[in-house]
């Protein structure tokens, strides 16, 4: 086999990240009984946390604030669009909201038989994930997928993030891999992809949008199932 270990991101790629937190951020939204509060529609609500949540991640991949600001200031942000300067308020949504998250299930199609169909061939699996370190464990416990990977890094845990090549020596580190047997698969063209030609090793960009990539990858899916056809 000419790739030993597998690096698969985890959020957008696995897990479905869009589905399970919508899930979550609804039950919020009830819980917290935002609609009485001003709050009049939960779809605005989530495309406004949604477009800050990306924003403040981008800032964060980039160095400018630091994670802890990023956890509880979506939620600010999204609820100042409709007025609502409560800081309480936003703290405590955004506390329950990663005590909430890592139990939902919702993977991608093909996910746990491609997994499955990766470790029966002897393949090494292991993530690398920008997530928080806690969180991204508790999301594989709760979707049954733990025991797929060998080793979990992330970002917080190594003190490194992705496109950053150091987070992938990193890993090459913790797990014995080296570059010419290891590849990155990953959903994000300019977190995953990029990273990965940072650190010198192929990529599977896994194009679940089909969207045209502004980088050209080593292989290119647009289903899980389609990695097959690789390994």
């Amino acid at each position: 086999m000419k790739y030993q270990h597998i690096f698969f991101d985890l959020d957008h790629t696995l897990w479905d990240f869009e589905t399970n937190s919508r899930q979550t951020l609804e039950e919020l939204f009830h819980a917290y009984n935002l609609q009485e509060k001003g709050v009049h529609s939960f779809e605005l609500f989530y495309q406004n946390y949604m477009v800050h949540n990306e924003k403040l991640w981008d800032r964060f991949r980039k160095g400018f604030i630091k994670i802890d600001e990023l956890r509880w200031k979506r939620m600010w942000l999204s609820l100042l669009d409709f007025k609502i300067g409560d800081q309480k308020l936003a703290l405590d949504m955004a506390n329950r909201f990663l005590d909430l998250l890592p139990t939902r299930k919702t993977l991608f199609p093909h996910t746990v038989e491609i997994l499955t169909y990766l470790t029966n061939k002897g393949y090494r699996l292991h993530l690398i994930t920008n997530g928080f370190e806690q969180v991204q464990h508790m999301k594989l416990k709760y979707a049954g997928i733990d025991s797929y990977f060998i080793e979990v890094i992330t970002s917080e845990g190594s003190n490194y993030i992705k496109p950053n090549k150091e987070i992938f020596e990193y890993a090459f580190q913790k797990t014995n891999a080296l570059p010419a047997e290891s590849i990155m698969i990953g959903d994000n063209v300019e977190v995953d992809i990029q990273g990965a030609i940072n650190a010198g090793i192929d990529q599977i960009y896994v194009n679940h949008l089909n969207i045209a990539p502004a980088i050209q990858p080593t292989y290119t899916v647009y289903s899980l199932k389609e990695l097959e056809n690789i390994f």
